[in-house]
C-alpha cells in the first residue's frame, strides 16, 4: 500500500498494516521521522556522490586524451589505470579498472583433465592434490565457482602434459564479465611523500 492510499489518521507498520494513528506512541512517531529524514537526506548525499563519480570519471577521461594526443595517439581515455597528481604535488588521484572475470565451457573440459591426472596418479601425497582441485571447483550457492581458488591451481608446479593442458584450458576459459571503474583521491600529509585517503565513506570520515 502507498503512502497515498493509506486513510487519513492511520498509519501503515512494517507488516503492512492500517494503526490508527492514536494507538502509535508519540516515541514510535518521532523515532519515524528521524529515520525518515535521515535516510532521505542520505539518498541525496548518494546522488550526489554518484554524480560526483561520473564527473570525475569524464574529467579524467577527457585528460588523459587531451595528454595522449599530444603525441599522435588517439584515445577516449577512459580505459586503463592512471595516476595524477597536481602540479605542487599535495594531491593525487588513482583511477583504476577493475575486471571481473568469469569461466566458458572450456573449464569443464580442465576439470576432465584433472581429475584424470589425479585418477592416475598414486595414492598418498595426491589426495592433497585432490582436496585443492575438489574445493577449486566448488560452486557457491549462486551455482558461480571462485576465480581465485580456480587461479590457484595454476600455481601448482606439475609437470605433467594432461596437467599442463589443463592449465591452458583453464586459461583458455578465462573471459571479461565486467569492468568496474574505481576512482580514489589522496592529499600529502604535510611535506612527507606519504599520502591519506580522502575518504568517501561516511563510515570512514
Amino acid at each position: 500500500m502507498t503512502t497515498e492510499q493509506i486513510p487519513a489518521g492511520y498509519w501503515q507498520d512494517a507488516a503492512g498494516n492500517l494503526i490508527p494513528e492514536s494507538k502509535v506512541k508519540d516515541i514510535d512517531k518521532l523515532r519515524h521521522q528521524v529515520v525518515t529524514d535521515l535516510c532521505l537526506l542520505a539518498e541525496q548525499a548518494q546522488a550526489g556522490l554518484r554524480a560526483f563519480k561520473v564527473n570525475a570519471m569524464l574529467e579524467v577521461a577527457a585528460l588523459v586524451a587531451t595528454s595522449m594526443e599530444q603525441y599522435g595517439v588517439k584515445s577516449g581515455g577512459e580505459k586503463g589505470n592512471v595516476t595524477l597528481m597536481s602540479f605542487d604535488g599535495q594531491y593525487k588521484l588513482v583511477r583504476s579498472m577493475q575486471d571481473k572475470l568469469m569461466f566458458g565451457e572450456q573449464l569443464m573440459a580442465a576439470k576432465a583433465l584433472i581429475d584424470e591426472c589425479v585418477h592416475e596418479w598414486s595414492e598418498g601425497a595426491n589426495d592433497n592434490i585432490r582436496v585443492l582441485v575438489n574445493h577449486a571447483f566448488q560452486a557457491d550457492k549462486e551455482g558461480k565457482i571462485n576465480v581465485g581458488r580456480v587461479l590457484a591451481l595454476r600455481r601448482v608446479n606439475i609437470d605433467h602434459p594432461k596437467w599442463q593442458q589443463a592449465m591452458q584450458a583453464i586459461a583458455d576459459s578465462m573471459q571479461t564479465a565486467s569492468t568496474k571503474p574505481y576512482i580514489r583521491f589522496y592529499k600529502r600529509v604535510g611535506t612527507t611523500q606519504e599520502y591519506q585517503p580522502i575518504p568517501l565513506d561516511i563510515a570512514a570520515i
